[in-house]
């Protein structure tokens, strides 16, 4: 499978929960990303998290819509996040929802694994781009 490397730049705003009685605890935040290397896009979302009462727990979950190009592909697809901190230690699942690649990246399918060291963000998507009858 075909991969993709680089890093990327996030941006997080918090924004109003719809139910304001959520609790203290619960969070909604825009994203804003920047992508260098292989994938040169811009993308835009929303998350949603929760914390808990025990240090180093907490979930979230969000999409976010990429627009640019994948190794000189043009067009968007979409991704999915599904996050974990079990008491500290990480899970997370990426994916690109099926069928929401447009232009030259229909067909896209594929998973974005994401590394932070030292403040940097950065990316491996392995992918695939399904020929269009």
């Amino acid at each position: 499978m075909p991969q993709a490397t680089g890093t990327f730049e996030v941006k997080l705003a918090p924004q109003p929960l719809a139910n304001a009685d959520a609790g203290p605890l619960m969070g909604r935040l825009s994203i804003n990303k920047t992508f260098s290397g292989d994938l040169q896009a811009t993308s835009q979302g929303e998350m949603l998290s929760a914390g808990t009462a025990v240090k180093g727990s907490a979930g979230y979950v969000a999409i976010e819509r990429v627009t640019g190009t994948l190794r000189g592909k043009s067009g968007s697809f979409v991704l999915q996040h599904s996050g974990t901190m079990n008491r500290g230690a990480p899970q997370l699942a990426v994916s690109v929802v099926p069928d929401s690649g447009t232009g030259e990246l229909t067909g896209l399918t594929g998973t974005l694994g994401i590394q932070i060291a030292d403040g940097r963000h950065s990316y491996v998507m392995e992918y695939e781009i399904a020929p269009q009858a």
